[in-house]
């Protein structure tokens, strides 16, 4: 069985094809930001994604008539459980539309489903970050107005999770994990039974990043967006995309702010050590929403690489139990996998 992944992003496109599991070739096709600019909305993206991916499978002399599934990174979309899940008429309409809101991710399932019906062959999508599974007092916030979303790294962290399950001997339904993805925004999540209990919204609580706030003081939050100071827009865009490392150092690049630390900079020593006391905080957290019952704590994501980052963290919660470091994002890598377990019949394909 052949599988192409697709994992579209801001400004690239990440495409593999796997023959049972077994890499084949992979592929980052680069989007130029002045080609990118001139198509701003998704649906005007599609023509040219395609076009891009296919161009690019025929560099690796494959013809796309011998692949037996489609698999595209899920966007943002309804809540939904975690699991892979058949590319339909209904999800389509939601990921073009936008209802959920707007993101390059939303066309991984539309670019698979056209790939796909080309060859009247499956496409699919997994774990999206729209994944939830929070228990019920999980999602009260303490403010009757606003109910706590999930919005979750679930590809990655359901997939780490099933490496680590393994090496411990385990199934994934049996293992509970405090699991913390560490990138330009960071997910820390519970899982018991593997599933995913509780998280912060990366987005807008939890630690803050190299690009995001994460959770903000309340009042003080209230106070500046009525200051006139920002216009929703521009608040939003501080909060997400200006937010974290960048707002205090000017830079999101991690290696350099540890660059800065190594040569003695206190500014960037005490902005790395605030985001580590948070992000140890927050698995700590995790860790209660668990009653302490865990199998062990993963660290993932970019960030995972940086020996310097992991060393403080660990210094923080290793009391809590064993800790295991999968450094990076196999994006692609758990696409193409939940697809094979589809396949294989060892689970079953969900219906959107």
């Amino acid at each position: 069985m052949k599988i192409l992944a697709i994992n579209p992003g801001s400004t690239s496109t990440k495409l593999a094809v796997y023959e049972d599991e077994k890499l084949l070739f992979e592929e980052t096709i680069r989007h130029a930001d002045a080609e990118i600019m001139k198509l701003p909305d998704l649906a005007d993206q599609l023509p040219y994604r395609l076009e891009s991916i296919m161009d690019a499978l025929r560099l690796k002399s494959f013809n796309s008539i011998e692949l037996d599934a489609v698999v595209g990174r899920g966007g943002m979309l309804k809540p939904m459980d975690s699991g892979t899940y058949i590319v339909d008429a209904h999800l389509l309409d939601d990921a073009s539309s936008g209802k959920y809101g707007n993101h390059a991710s939303n066309l991984g399932s539309i670019i698979a489903a056209e790939i796909a019906g080309t060859h009247q062959i499956p496409a699919y999508i997994v774990d999206p970050v729209c994944v939830d599974e929070l228990i019920p007092e999980a999602r009260i916030s303490g403010l009757a107005d606003i109910e706590r979303k999930s919005h979750v790294h679930a590809l990655n962290i359901k997939a780490v999770s099933r490496e680590i399950a393994v090496e411990i001997g385990k199934d994934l339904v049996d293992s509970s994990f405090v699991v913390a993805h560490l990138g330009g925004g960071i997910s820390v999540a519970a899982l018991r039974n593997g599933r995913i209990v509780d998280v912060n919204n990366a987005e807008n609580e939890g630690p803050f990043a190299p690009e995001r706030a994460g959770g903000l003081p309340a009042k003080q939050l209230v106070q500046l967006c009525f200051s006139g100071k920002y216009t929703e827009k521009e608040l939003l865009q501080r909060m997400t995309k200006q937010g974290g490392i960048y707002s205090y150092l000017g830079t999101k690049n991690v290696i350099e702010v540890e660059q800065l630390v190594l040569k003695g900079n206190p500014e960037a020593a005490n902005i790395l050590n605030a985001m580590v006391h948070q992000i140890g905080k927050e698995i700590g957290a995790m860790a209660t929403v668990l009653g302490g019952k865990i199998d062990g704590i993963i660290l993932t994501g970019g960030i995972a690489h940086s020996e310097l980052i992991v060393g403080l963290i660990q210094e923080k919660i290793s009391f809590l139990g064993k800790v295991f470091v999968l450094p990076g994002e196999a994006e692609v890598e758990a696409l193409a996998a939940g697809a094979f377990r589809v396949m294989k019949g060892q689970e079953e394909a969900k219906i959107y």
